[in-house]
């Protein structure tokens, strides 16, 4: 596996990159006053999945860049939840949510193939 220098260089953080701007496309048109706590609960999930992936890239060891690894794969998990209310609620289509929850299937495959090569390494 080739080493990375920097966490954009990540192919898992670019996936979360590219789930949070679908997701900023998805809802930015949604009516905050009725729906707002969600979205903004949304946001910051999706955020935190990216975020944990770099701040674990930028720990001194191994240990800790798995444990954030192990916090982005529970946001990934949390949003897949998060999503389903947001359907239920009806602010995003069915569609729309199966696009996003397999991008978060994707992001937890990623995480977990990572996460196993740092432990074996």
């Amino acid at each position: 596996m080739a080493t990375y220098s920097t966490f954009e260089e990540l192919k898992v953080w670019q996936t979360s990159r590219t789930l949070n701007k679908n997701l900023f496309n998805l809802l930015m048109d949604k009516d905050d006053r009725k729906y707002g706590f969600l979205i903004n609960h949304i946001f910051k999930t999706a955020g935190s999945v990216m975020d944990n992936i770099a701040e674990g890239h930028g720990r001194q060891g191994t240990k800790e860049y798995i444990l954030f690894l192990s916090y982005s794969l529970g946001s990934a998990d949390e949003l897949r939840s998060q999503l389903y209310r947001a359907m239920d609620l009806e602010i995003i289509s069915e569609s729309d949510f199966e696009i996003i929850r397999k991008q978060c299937v994707d992001i937890n495959s990623q995480l977990t193939y990572f996460t196993n090569y740092l432990k074996k390494n």
